[in-house]
């Protein structure tokens, strides 16, 4: 396949992986949980969110010819991980936060306790779902995708950029230090969403997986500025979740770092690293990642 794709071939491609995440974590997420746990768990995953991490592991699974079971649960254990975190950062021991994917939050709708108990079990869920009895996906790959997981989501990744973001509050950043929290706090996700995808397939040339995960770094970072950006450019209904919150808590940010207009230019530099790192990847489809990576820096919500 061509290295570049259309934008009905991409908008089609999402449509068809979009769907079949959506159904899984319907099946997989219990409606039955007790005591109210499973209605907490569903609302704070299914209908809302961007699903982005769940197309990067599906994308580049399909780049590197992976097993198509593995990135299915793997795409849908990453947006579990995902989901827990928004469920916990809301709380209001940590952002105190009462909008996300246009709707009350998890601790709001469902109280405090509550919140903390579904992002648990959403945590726990993930790693079931990656390790299914069977021979659908290997041991070898399981192992794979739990570490990598557990490596994104834990403190040399997403909890460890979190605890720097809470311990920065009101203090000034250089940017190299705010790049070294985002490459944690949101990046890592990011970046161990590419990695899962390739860790579907049973062997990846080393030079690929290098670019690879060259591209899920610069997305990564990518992500974040964007994020920023949007944060003082639009409003809370069109992101889904409260507007201009970083700036009230006086959070470090790329745009109060840099101003907006060089953020703009830094996120615009990111995607042409996140696709010069495709270019040089020896892998023939990969034009769902290089449309991934444009998604990123021109969304705007």
């Amino acid at each position: 396949m061509d290295a570049r794709v259309s934008t009905l071939d991409f908008a089609q491609w999402s449509t068809r992986q979009l769907a079949q995440v959506e159904q899984a974590l319907s099946d997989w997420v219990p409606a039955d949980a007790p005591a109210g746990l499973g209605e907490a768990m569903r609302y704070a995953v299914l209908d809302g969110g961007k699903r982005l991490r769940p197309l990067l592991v599906m994308a580049a699974a399909e780049a590197v010819q992976g097993r198509v079971e593995a990135a299915l649960r793997a795409a849908c254990a990453v947006e579990l991980i995902h989901a827990y975190s928004l469920v916990h950062d809301d709380l209001p021991c940590m952002d105190n936060d009462v909008l996300r994917r246009g709707k009350p939050t998890v601790h709001v709708q469902f109280g405090e306790a509550p919140a903390l108990l579904a992002g648990d079990a959403l945590q726990a869920l993930a790693f079931e779902i990656l390790t299914p009895e069977g021979d659908a996906v290997p041991p070898a790959i399981q192992a794979r995708l739990c570490r990598l997981l557990a490596q994104a989501a834990g403190a040399s990744g997403m909890a460890g950029g979190q605890a720097i973001d809470l311990a920065s509050v009101g203090k000034p950043l250089t940017e190299p230090e705010l790049r070294a929290m985002h490459r944690l706090k949101t990046g890592a996700l990011l970046e161990g969403s590419v990695r899962m995808g390739a860790a579907c397939a049973d062997a990846v040339d080393p030079a690929a997986l290098r670019a690879l995960n060259d591209y899920g770094a610069a997305l990564g970072l990518a992500f974040q500025v964007v994020d920023d950006i949007l944060d003082v450019t639009a409003d809370s209904a069109a992101l889904g979740k409260t507007a201009g919150k970083d700036a009230a808590a006086d959070k470090p940010t790329y745009v109060s770092l840099l101003g907006l207009d060089a953020s703009q230019m830094l996120a615009e530099a990111l995607c042409m690293r996140a696709h010069g790192a495709l270019d040089v990847s020896g892998l023939a489809d990969v034009g769902r990642l290089r449309a991934l990576a444009d998604m990123v820096v021109k969304r705007t919500h």
